[in-house]
């Protein structure tokens, strides 16, 4: 059984710190020229799964000396009037930028919202203007989980350029966009998804695979070249025989581990690192309004 010192697993609190800490350095040398504005969470109804996250957020915003507010929207509020509310915050010099906390009501197009955030207040790089700059090389304000992901890739030493990666799962917020960001830096990427006809005949001659799909233990070691890094990105609630919940990847870590020269473990691996890249993307967002003389 793999224990938590092991050191073949690759965790991100060390990652997230280094991370953090050039943030508060930036956003101290940034509010030099203009106040700093706020970072906004929106929650929409009441769904308990989202306070962990933040809490998360607003602990590493207390860190790098971002103000943070949680605003919590009646679930029955319409379309039309989340996107006018967000609107006043695109309009707003003290928002800096803005969290929309997921899932939201069934009646609610979370990605027409998205699109109501301004480019340069969406910190979740979720706005598909965003995500469409990372297909012409421009990754500053990337979503927060893939960049996390590639994040970790740089972590191991390994070096990108002339990489051979695997992607397992192309959803538009991970899975793509995590592609288009190896491939700006010079790595060969391949994309693996449900329809792919064998997955492990791709991921056994990877570099590195990161895996993104939601299924516990899709990623065995029989699948895995040896020497490869793995980056689990899946985050599943699995309840074993005793009745006890635990949260696990997509990749059979204990296994994958013993071929693997890295695997980042579920929880502890890219997830501390996500939160890091969303105040890494704050500061971006920061510098930007400032060039653009926004006060």
């Amino acid at each position: 059984m793999i224990t938590k010192r092991d050191p073949r697993l690759l965790y991100g609190a060390d990652v997230r710190q280094r991370i953090l800490q050039g943030v508060e350095a930036e956003i101290a040398r940034l509010g030099k020229h203009r106040s700093v504005g706020k970072l906004v969470s929106v929650g929409i109804g009441e769904v308990e799964e989202i306070s962990l996250y933040i809490r998360g957020q607003a602990r590493a915003a207390a860190a790098v000396g971002l103000p943070f507010e949680e605003q919590h929207w009646p679930a029955e509020l319409t379309q039309e009037e989340c996107k006018r509310r967000l609107a006043r915050m695109n309009d707003d010099p003290d928002v800096l930028g803005v969290i929309l906390q997921r899932p939201v009501p069934d009646h609610l197009n979370v990605r027409s919202l998205q699109s109501a955030i301004h480019p340069l207040k969406d910190v979740e790089g979720m706005n598909p203007a965003s995500i469409g700059n990372i297909v012409y090389n421009q990754t500053t304000l990337a979503p927060c989980t893939a960049a996390a992901s590639v994040e970790m890739i740089r972590a191991t030493g390994m070096t990108i350029e002339g990489m051979e990666v695997v992607v397992v799962g192309h959803s538009e917020i991970v899975g793509k966009p995590a592609a288009f960001m190896l491939m700006a830096e010079g790595a060969t990427v391949t994309v693996c998804h449900h329809m792919t006809r064998s997955v492990a005949a791709h991921t056994r001659r990877a570099d590195a695979v990161l895996v993104a799909v939601g299924v516990p233990g899709l990623l065995t070691a029989d699948m895995i070249k040896p020497g490869a890094a793995v980056i689990d990105i899946g985050i599943n609630q699995i309840t074993d025989s005793d009745g006890t919940s635990r949260i696990v990847g997509d990749a059979d870590t204990d296994a994958v581990a013993d071929v693997a020269s890295w695997t980042t473990p579920v929880p502890g691996g890219v997830g501390p690192v996500t939160v890091a890249m969303l105040m890494r993307n704050a500061a971006t967002a920061f510098e930007r309004q400032i060039e653009l003389g926004w006060v």
